[in-house]
C-alpha cells in the first residue's frame, strides 16, 4: 500500500434499521483508499463497474472485479481496499428481509440482470419513498440474491502463528518458485508438518493455495489493464501460454476472454 492511500469513511446506510426501507443503494467513485475493518447490521452487496477491490472477511481474501459481486451478511467484520479508481456500487439489506438470503460471505459471478437491478435500486435514492412499483423491483432483487452461488476466487488465510509466517512470505513474493521444503526449512518444521498445516488451516494443499494466490493476483492485474504477457512473467511463469493454461483450467476462460467479459 502506498503513502497516497487514504482512509475511506464508512457510509451510514449499513447502520439504518428500518423495515419500511428494505434496501438502500449507494454509489461513489473511490480512488486509492482503504475502508478499515468494520461491521453493520444490514447485509451488503458490493459491486464495481470498473476497478478492483480487495476484501478481507474472516481470514479470507477476495479480489472483486467488474465480473463479480461480493455478499456480506449483517454484523460481519470486513475490510475493503480500493485499487486505483473503483466505481463502487453497494446495496444494503435490512435485517428483517434476510430470510432465504445467504448467511455467509462469498464472491459470486454477477449476472447482467442482477447488475441492472442494483442500478435501478440505486436510482430510487435514499429518501425512503418506496412506492408499489419500487417494492416489486425490490422483491425481484431479493429473489435474485437468494439464488447467488459462491465462486472459487477467494484466498483463505490464517491466524496460526507458524503457518502465518509462510503465508506472508508467499504473499510478499507471488512469483516465488521455492518448494514447500524451502518454506518448511526456514520455518523449522518438516515439509510433512507444513503440508498438514496447509490442509488443516487453509482447506487446501500448498500447491493449490499458491496457485489460487497467483490466480487472484492475475485477476487484480487484469482489472488494472496490464498485458497478459507482463502478468505471466511477473507471476513467475516461463511463458504466457503456461499462464493462460492455468487461468483457463481454474476459471474456464482465457485471460483475454475474461477481459472481454469485463468490457460488456
Amino acid at each position: 500500500m502506498n503513502n497516497d492511500v487514504r482512509t475511506y469513511k464508512v457510509v451510514d446506510f449499513g447502520f439504518q434499521i428500518n423495515p419500511d426501507l428494505p434496501v438502500v443503494g449507494y454509489t461513489e467513485m473511490v480512488t486509492d483508499a482503504v475502508c478499515i475493518s468494520h461491521s453493520h447490521p444490514r447485509a451488503q452487496l458490493i459491486y464495481a463497474t470498473s476497478g478492483v477491490m480487495n476484501v478481507v472477511v474472516n481470514n479470507q481474501i477476495w479480489v472483486v472485479n467488474p465480473l463479480q459481486g461480493l455478499w456480506i451478511p449483517g454484523h460481519t467484520e470486513h475490510q475493503v481496499t480500493f485499487q486505483k479508481d473503483v466505481n463502487l456500487y453497494s446495496v444494503y439489506v435490512d435485517p428483517s428481509f434476510m430470510d432465504g438470503l445467504p448467511k455467509v460471505s462469498f464472491s459470486f459471478d454477477i449476472s447482467v440482470f442482477l447488475k441492472q437491478l442494483v442500478f435501478k435500486i440505486i436510482s430510487f435514492g435514499t429518501d425512503g419513498n418506496i412506492t408499489s412499483p419500487k417494492r416489486r423491483i425490490i422483491d425481484v432483487f431479493l429473489d435474485e440474491l437468494a439464488l447467488i452461488e459462491p465462486s472459487a476466487t477467494f484466498l483463505p488465510t490464517t491466524n496460526h502463528e507458524r503457518l502465518q509466517k509462510v503465508v506472508q512470505l508467499l504473499l510478499n513474493d507471488v512469483a516465488s518458485k521455492n518448494t514447500i521444503e524451502y518454506y518448511a526449512d526456514i520455518s523449522f518444521m518438516s515439509s510433512k508438518t507444513l503440508s498438514r498445516l496447509f490442509i488443516k488451516e487453509l482447506g487446501m494443499n500448498f500447491s493449490d493455495w499458491r496457485t489460487r494466490l497467483k490466480l487472484l493476483e492475475a485477476i487484480k492485474r487484469l482489472g488494472e489493464k496490464q498485458s497478459i504477457k507482463e502478468i505471466a512473467l511477473d507471476l513467475g511463469y516461463e511463458t504466457a501460454s503456461a499462464f493462460i493454461f492455468m487461468f483457463k483450467k481454474h476459471l474456464g476462460t482465457t485471460p483475454a476472454n475474461y477481459i472481454l467479459e469485463d468490457q460488456k
